[in-house]
């Protein structure tokens, strides 16, 4: 199949790769042209392990590109799949601009007498409704009564974790794809008929829920496992050793994921996504006092680390923080707890210095560039390589994940903020 891509950040990016492995023809869209610029040279526009081998393979074989602007591309393809950003706005929910910009350029595109009806699929997060009462309209806009031949509409979240999106992508937990009447899509099957996963064919805004129940019970799991660990922490118990006596039990306790004590949870998904549910809870007129308190206990762990890296520390004293991104093997650092550290240890009057070897300021782009920049603008000037890192005495050592096992540091001035002891 032929397969266009609206979108090519972490999500656009690796699904545009793992498709064209599988032998499809795929042409990405994104405005930005830095992205497009690293596609068409045959490398992927963000730090994922694998993803510049299966771009590389594939430009070589000719079955991707990427255009910033859309012409005639839609005419051939069989699928168009959306991947914008719909990052939080300000009162919570998520913003739709991007989501309505793509839609809007997309619906001008579509010929109204194709033969075959467009298969198109977002991914982007958005409130359930969103498909039917904000997208289907703005479609219909544009191509009228032949809307229901020339567009097959179809919500199909993706549950990728960056850093090992590729295999997340090939061994889903599930694929969820939903269309306005819950029927089978032809397309959507041919396109996951070589992964072996559970498939649910349900409506459109059953799915459109799925990612909103997912992360937020991620969010819920990790502040749960946190709040435990300072218990035990303050209690001077071992948090390690009472994970280890929880998760042994899979049978009521499910699974360790995501319930280690150790570091707040950020990124691209799950803080927007509890806040966008928040939003939607209190709009609906749902109480939801749970889901309302995950992302204040996420914020009191913010800072019980602070104090506790910097339990005993002088104003003014040499700080090497290892880690920056919100997790190992990416360089997002979209809502990074290391990033609300590092401009905590700032403003605390502490000389900082950040040791991170898949960040690099030059390769940020879109959502990922303006977050860094808004909330750590001295960037620039803190980063530095692994021999400074490990050259440079420092009074403390702060350890966000476990990249510190890569690099040999003076492991007394060592405070490990990946786990709870």
């Amino acid at each position: 199949m032929k397969i266009a891509i609206f979108g090519l950040g972490y999500v656009g990016s690796t699904a545009a790769g793992c498709i064209a492995s599988q032998g499809h023809c795929v042409i990405g869209i994104d405005v930005n042209p830095v992205k497009v610029e690293a596609i068409n040279a045959g490398r992927a526009p963000v730090h994922e392990p694998g993803l510049d081998d299966l771009i590389s393979a594939a430009r070589k074989d000719g079955r991707i590109a990427a255009v910033t602007e859309l012409s005639d591309e839609l005419a051939e393809c069989d699928i168009a799949i959306v991947c914008v950003g719909t990052p939080s706005g300000v009162d919570g929910a998520h913003d739709m601009n991007h989501v309505a910009e793509v839609t809007r350029t997309i619906a001008r595109h579509i010929d109204p007498t194709r033969h075959h009806p467009l298969t198109l699929v977002y991914r982007s997060t958005m409130r359930p409704g969103s498909c039917e009462k904000f997208i289907l309209p703005i479609i219909e806009a544009s191509l009228g009564d032949a809307t229901g031949k020339a567009v097959e509409l179809v919500y199909n979240p993706e549950f990728l974790r960056e850093a090992s999106a590729i295999d997340d992508y090939f061994n889903p937990p599930k694929i969820v794809i939903g269309t306005l009447q819950g029927a089978r899509s032809a397309n959507m099957a041919a396109l996951y008929d070589e992964i072996d996963a559970p498939i649910f064919h349900v409506g459109m805004r059953e799915a459109e829920i799925t990612k909103f129940v997912d992360n937020s019970w991620h969010a819920v799991k990790v502040a749960f496992a946190n709040e435990i660990g300072r218990i035990c922490q303050n209690l001077d118990l071992s948090a390690r050793q009472v994970h280890e006596i929880f998760k042994s039990d899979s049978k009521l306790n499910i699974s360790a994921t995501y319930t280690r004590p150790g570091g707040a949870f950020g990124g691209s998904c799950l803080p927007k996504d509890v806040r966008a549910l928040q939003y939607i809870a209190a709009d609906t007129g749902s109480a939801t006092h749970l889901v309302d308190a995950l992302l204040r206990s996420n914020e009191a762990h913010k800072h019980h680390q602070f104090q506790q890296a910097t339990e005993g520390l002088e104003r003014g004293a040499k700080v090497l923080m290892v880690g920056l991104s919100f997790k190992l093997e990416t360089d997002d650092l979209r809502e990074s707890p290391a990033v609300d550290m590092a401009r905590k240890l700032l403003e605390a009057g502490y000389e900082l210095e950040i040791y991170d070897p898949w960040v690099e300021p030059g390769n940020l782009v879109g959502q990922n560039l303006g977050y860094t920049y808004a909330w750590l603008p001295a960037i620039d000037g803190l980063l530095v390589d692994k021999a400074r890192a490990e050259s440079r005495v420092h009074d403390r050592v702060i350890a966000t994940n476990r990249l510190v096992d890569d690099i040999a540091i003076d492991a007394s001035r060592l405070v490990d903020m990946s786990v709870i002891p």
